[in-house]
């Protein structure tokens, strides 16, 4: 799990608005349920590169898009 980076929201809409914003971005990005080692509870993340993290913080700054936390570490 070291190479990846998960992206955690207050419900899954969230997740599923910053999935549609970001979709065209040329990254390895995908929504697959939060692991246990981040929430024991119900929801959805997405899972990404971490070399892709600046250009991924980039793009939720212009775009202004809504998240919990990032995680970078598990």
């Amino acid at each position: 799990m070291g190479e990846f980076g998960y992206i955690t929201f207050k419900s899954v809409s969230y997740a599923i608005k910053f999935e549609a914003a970001i979709k065209n971005l040329d990254m390895k990005l995908k929504m697959i349920p939060v692991p246990r080692s981040i929430s024991s509870s119900c929801g959805m993340c997405i899972r990404f590169i971490l070399n892709d993290l600046n250009e991924l913080l980039s793009t939720i700054e212009r775009e202004n898009l809504e998240y919990e936390k990032i995680y970078t570490h598990l």
